[in-house]
């Protein structure tokens, strides 16, 4: 039997355990900061208003004013489920929110552009979100059994019809805007046109202008007998020249001679 030299021994585990807990101590540390730090950050989303809401009435219990008169019903289940589904649907608005912003803002840590920080922010609002579903749906099957597969579904309507019925609202609210500037539009567009006919309109010229000089009075037509109309013809070839006599053919005769 060989003997074991304790004191020899006694230096290495001491060393190994004082390791093993400096690192335990500094990994208890590092979790503790982090989660602090965690906790400490700014939160992705504004309050939950919808959430608060419903667990306000959820909680709330009823008065009771004396002891001889009766406590106050409590709030209706009706009241709860329009709750609920108001709470849904702002979940649907913070869970499309979070899916339009994750390739963006993974594009953006990869590049450098923003810190750890802010992606641990968004990773604990998509952690939040997750419970949150989980807890609708918790919530809306003790109400009734199967709603919670068609809760959200139900949400997404009410949220559709709320967008839609705002648009109609911005729409009847432009209406008398858009009223009173076609008017004033229609009214310049008169005045201009009014404005180009006086000015196309030249004034209308007098009667009693005197006629230019060179003007010749028109020929009158003179009805006359036939014999009138052979006297005219023979006059008219009378005043004609005629040309006179060639001597041509007396030259010619006057030679042979």
């Amino acid at each position: 039997m060989f003997d074991v030299d304790w004191l020899s021994l006694a230096v290495p585990i001491s060393y190994l355990g004082i390791l093993l807990g400096s690192l335990a101590t500094f990994s208890s540390l590092y979790r503790k900061r982090k989660a602090h730090k965690a906790a400490s950050l700014e939160p992705w989303f504004s309050a939950h208003i919808q959430r608060d809401i419903y667990f306000s009435l959820l909680h709330l219990e009823p008065s009771e004013t004396s002891p001889k008169e009766k406590k106050a019903p409590a709030i209706p289940d009706s009241v709860l489920k329009a709750s609920l589904l108001r709470r849904a649907a702002e979940d649907i608005r913070r869970i499309m929110a979070l899916r339009s912003q994750k390739q963006a803002l993974a594009t953006l840590l990869q590049r450098g552009s923003v810190g750890d920080d802010l992606w641990q922010r968004f990773q604990r609002a998509e952690k939040e979100m997750e419970d949150e579903v989980k807890d609708v749906v918790s919530e809306a099957n003790a109400y009734a059994p199967g709603w919670g597969q068609i809760i959200f579904q139900s949400a997404n309507e009410m949220m559709n019809n709320d967008i839609y019925r705002k648009r109609m609202e911005d729409q009847q609210g432009k209406l008398e805007e858009e009223r009173q500037w076609w008017s004033k539009k229609k009214s310049s567009i008169q005045e201009g046109f009014m404005k180009e006919l006086e000015e196309s309109s030249p004034a209308a010229p007098s009667t009693s202008a005197a006629k230019p000089t060179g003007a010749t009075t028109p020929a009158r037509s003179v009805q006359g007998s036939d014999d009138d109309a052979v006297l005219v013809e023979a006059e008219a070839s009378s005043s004609t020249p005629v040309p006179p006599p060639s001597t041509k053919k007396k030259s010619k005769s006057k030679g042979k001679k």
